[in-house]
């Protein structure tokens, strides 16, 4: 039997444990400690996604939010700690690159607890990024790098990994196993487009929540410049996150656009699926777009998923009000074909348990 600590502490972090656990149950042979660090605290931000994912209940809930990176990252470093030191764990597995990621990754390594990390060898080269710092130090203390595509192992290579004491495998992105599951179950439980009276490709779907954006008034003034005029043109659906609202209250901005509440991830694949493409600052909306056959505008100067960008999927605008429209109006004159498969079809949850099983 292996025994396994997973650490959560994000949305996409939720939707990637959801696959993961799907697969590690249907195997019967491994034992999952979950670890919620809570540092997404807001209902519809966290648990939210336990209700409607059914992933099993955190065995441990930290709460640990509303810090300082430092603050927040020592105190998880701290908890974490002593949940290993509890529960003497076979692997310590971390999704991403929060600052729960790069916690789990610490508090496993300065106790030689061997540590997994799931969507490894993703860059932004943007070092400005926390995430791009934590994701960086992360891989170089992990034991078992799993990538989720070839452009991620050729960036593990690039600086020098073949040469680590670790094993580094393509398994592909766990993000398309849990959106193909849960779009079929969210065509029969989200009401979201009738709630909203939402027709086929009659809206975009916007959402903007980097601190990048948010926290700079000239940024956020020109993304909500481009939003009002998209508006007047076509609707425009926004999910808004609490740090945005709070920032466009502060900058006194006005937006025009169909405002809602964060949604569960039921809700949000039906967005995708329905609209008529979508425009984020997000990373793993830039995937799910992708998977679901929309364009994605990403309003960022870089991303993680280079082979989008690369191959004419999505764009990056930054904040510039007018490249942000022009990139809207090119795709939405044309027709989404999808050519190429990045991201393994779907079966990369089985693929990690198989190489855990192998690999102890």
């Amino acid at each position: 039997m292996i025994k396994i600590i997973t650490i959560v502490g994000a949305r996409p972090q939720f939707i990637k444990a959801a696959a993961v656990s799907r697969a590690i149950i249907n195997r019967g042979i491994i034992k999952e400690v979950i670890v919620h660090t809570g540092q997404h605290f807001d209902k519809n931000m966290s648990s939210v996604f336990f209700e409607e994912m059914q992933i099993p209940k955190p065995d441990y809930h930290l709460e640990i939010n509303s810090l300082s990176h430092g603050a927040m990252t020592g105190r998880m470093l701290e908890a974490i700690e002593q949940v290993i030191i509890k529960e003497e764990p076979d692997y310590v597995l971390v999704y991403g690159d929060t600052n729960s990621t790069l916690a789990g990754a610490l508090a496993a390594s300065k106790l030689h607890v061997k540590v997994v990390h799931v969507e490894a060898g993703l860059r932004s080269f943007n070092m400005e990024m926390p995430e791009e710092i934590n994701r960086i130090l992360t891989d170089r203390i992990s034991n078992v790098l799993f990538c989720p595509t070839e452009l991620a192992i050729e960036n593990l290579e690039k600086e020098g990994f073949r040469n680590f004491d670790c094993n580094i495998f393509n398994c592909g992105d766990v993000m398309e196993d849990a959106a193909r599951y849960y779009a079929e179950v969210a065509e029969k439980k989200s009401p979201i487009l009738t709630k909203l009276g939402l027709g086929l490709n009659s809206y975009i779907l916007c959402t903007i929540h980097r601190a990048e954006n948010t926290d700079n008034q000239k940024k956020l003034t020109d993304i909500v410049k481009s939003i009002n005029c998209l508006q007047s043109k076509m609707q425009v659906v926004l999910p808004l996150h609490p740090r945005t609202r709070k920032k466009i209250d502060e900058f006194g901005l006005s937006i025009q656009a169909t405002i809602i509440d964060p949604v569960g991830y039921l809700d949000m694949i039906n967005l995708i699926k329905k609209s008529k493409l979508v425009m984020t600052d997000s990373g793993g909306l830039q995937k799910e777009a992708f998977i679901f056959d929309k364009f994605c505008v990403t309003i960022r100067e870089q991303t993680e998923w280079k082979e989008l960008v690369n191959h004419g999927y999505n764009t990056l605008t930054g904040s510039d009000s007018n490249e942000i429209m022009d990139a809207v109006n090119h795709f939405s004159s044309k027709n989404f074909i999808k050519e190429h498969d990045f991201y393994g079809g779907g079966n990369a949850s089985s693929r990690i348990i198989e190489a855990l099983l192998k690999l102890k």
